[in-house]
């Protein structure tokens, strides 16, 4: 298990093929893909086939990661980085299951990745995306310092842009 990142209550690590029947889980529950334009996986086979197939850490050095409550070891979620195809700008994302919604760890896992981005990966600008009926989303993306960008459209849906710019060091000689 590769962790890329801790917190006082959680494990930020790569995905892995035994992740497979929670990533299924977590995308069964329409209450969770609302509003991320994705649909439910068929089976923990395509779960799995997903997983698989996923290149970011290897093409950018880093992408989604899983979740784990450090109190119990439950994947509860992921929340990462991601680097765009086509803007070629870094997006932050996350989902987590339903049950552990309000709970901080959205805020919490993103504070860190947002630091990750900015002091390991010397990323200059992080984005995010919601659509606009999706509120905890954006209260989100605000307690972590990113700033409304503009309005845009996410798959025929309004949705909104916020960023974050790394803060310039000045280094008093």
């Amino acid at each position: 298990m590769r962790v890329i990142l801790e917190t006082n209550r959680l494990l930020l690590r790569e995905f892995n093929l035994h992740d497979a029947e929670n990533f299924y889980n977590l995308n069964r529950n329409p209450n969770v893909i609302k509003y991320t334009g994705n649909s439910a996986f068929k089976s923990i086979e395509e779960a799995k086939i997903f997983l698989e197939n996923y290149q970011d850490y290897k093409l950018n050095g880093y992408g989604r990661w899983a979740v784990i409550n450090k109190e119990n070891n439950n994947f509860i979620g992921w929340c990462g980085l991601k680097l765009g195809e086509i803007e070629n700008e870094t997006d932050i994302g996350f989902r987590f299951f339903e049950k552990v919604w309000n709970k901080g760890y959205a805020t919490e896992s993103a504070k860190a990745c947002l630091h990750y981005g900015f002091e390991k990966l010397n990323l200059t600008r992080i984005i995010g995306r919601a659509m606009n009926e999706n509120i905890g989303s954006i209260k989100v993306l605000e307690k972590i310092g990113l700033e409304f960008e503009q309005n845009t459209n996410f798959q025929g849906q309004d949705a909104v842009i916020y960023k974050i710019e790394k803060k310039p060091t000045h280094n008093n000689v």
